[in-house]
């Protein structure tokens, strides 16, 4: 039973942290949040969030927004203080940690490999900040520079192969700096939305190595990443057919199994930049260079438009990290899922079925999984019809450990 609840609680994402946003969010906003991916065919480990999120601007001062993820076993909380250096330029200091942040699990051509898996605990202090550039202008362009000190520590699970060496526990100085015209909402599916951004992030180690059997694998001292995405969402305003399409692409110099680019699922709050592929494991593929294209389209079913029928589509090209490679570099997925929406837009549900061609699954192609999709917005019946596109936050790193084996 206790096994159980653990894995109830908790969530793996792609850089187990919640990443700071791209500017200062100045809409007050109260959400939880819950997603859940389940393999019909294959095992992996539990994909799924559930969190809190609280952004409060005039946090005890009219110049200070508090911005709180809160998941079971993980916190992420970031205090912005706008104006701090310039009027245009805001700075921020976050703290984050938590149980299990930053596990691992490790994937070879679709099959889960629990010897090579292990726990990961981290935290990190953060300062940032933000610079917008263009004021007068209704779509915002921001700087963003942020240093990160991180501590990660590791632990066997009771899968983790007798011969199989940990990694050290270490320190790293991760620095994240970037360009964003415009961003999305926090929310499951935003009805607009606009994004062209490109970032770098360097992850320099303090303490390197190898590890798995025999040092087989390498910590790298220094990992450089470079990514950029270009995301485009609208609402039919007579129709309110409601769609979007993305296109990420990514490059990498000394990526090893922790920083490499990991594609998978069908989880669009995972991640501040979700590398989704409908009916794989979540981040299931793990990529030296990617470049994925993505697509949704809603249309209401009944004449309140309570009632909806998304469509979803997503292809990548992937060049693998050594080691985790696979047959094809083309990965390809679709995803069909029924949803309901209030009214008052205080809470949304959807649940559906994806299928992804090229998974490997026992030898055959042909990944397939179930998923559910669930929002409840506190704040929807004191916010506008509309509101600004801005960036969403990376969640805990919570649920993998919580249902499973």
């Amino acid at each position: 039973m206790y096994k159980f609840l653990g894995r109830f609680l908790i969530l793996s994402l792609l850089t187990g942290t919640f990443a700071a946003s791209g500017q200062i969010d100045p809409e007050k906003r109260q959400l939880l949040q819950f997603g859940y991916n389940q393999p019909l065919v294959g095992r992996s480990p539990v994909s799924g969030y559930a969190f809190y999120f609280r952004n409060d601007p005039g946090f005890m001062r009219t110049n200070i927004t508090l911005r709180l993820a809160l998941a079971p076993v993980y916190l992420d909380t970031e205090l912005g203080f706008k104006g701090a250096i310039s009027p245009r330029t805001d700075l921020a200091i976050g703290l984050s940690g938590g149980g299990f942040a930053d596990s691992y699990f490790e994937y070879r051509r679709g099959n889960w490999n629990k010897q090579e898996s292990f726990t990961g605990h981290g935290g990190e202090v953060s300062a940032s900040i933000y610079h917008l550039f263009n004021p007068t202008q209704r779509i915002p362009l921001s700087g963003i520079f942020r240093l990160a000190p991180h501590y990660s520590l590791y632990e066997r699970d009771s899968d983790t192969a007798a011969g199989f060496v940990l990694p050290n526990d270490h320190s790293s100085m991760n620095l994240r700096t970037g360009l964003r015209l415009g961003g999305r909402e926090p929310t499951i599916f935003p009805q607009l939305a606009l994004e062209l951004s490109a970032w770098y992030e360097g992850q320099y180690r303090l303490d390197d190595g190898h590890y798995g059997f025999a040092g087989d694998r390498k910590l790298e001292d220094f990992s450089h990443l470079i990514w950029g995405r270009a995301l485009f969402i609208y609402t039919l305003p007579e129709l309110k057919h409601n769609f979007g399409i993305s296109f990420t692409t990514g490059t990498s110099i000394d990526a090893d199994r922790f920083s490499a680019y990991r594609l998978g699922g069908s989880l669009p709050l995972a991640s501040e930049f979700p590398l989704t592929l409908p009916g794989y494991y979540y981040q299931e593929l793990s990529a030296r260079n990617f470049q994925l294209l993505a697509g949704q389209y809603t249309l209401p079913l009944d004449p309140k438009q309570n009632w909806n029928l998304t469509f979803t589509a997503a292809q990548a090209h992937v060049s693998y990290l050594e080691g985790l490679q696979q047959p094809n570099k083309w990965h390809s997925g679709i995803g069909l899922g029924l949803g309901y929406r209030s009214k008052s837009g205080m809470f949304q549900f959807v649940g559906g079925y994806s299928y992804g061609f090229e998974a490997q699954r026992n030898g055959t192609r042909g990944g397939q999984s179930i998923g559910v999709l669930c929002q409840i917005d506190l704040e929807a019946h004191h916010r506008p019809a509309a509101v600004e596109p801005i960036d969403s936050p990376l969640k805990s790193r919570g649920l993998f450990k919580i249902f499973g084996e």
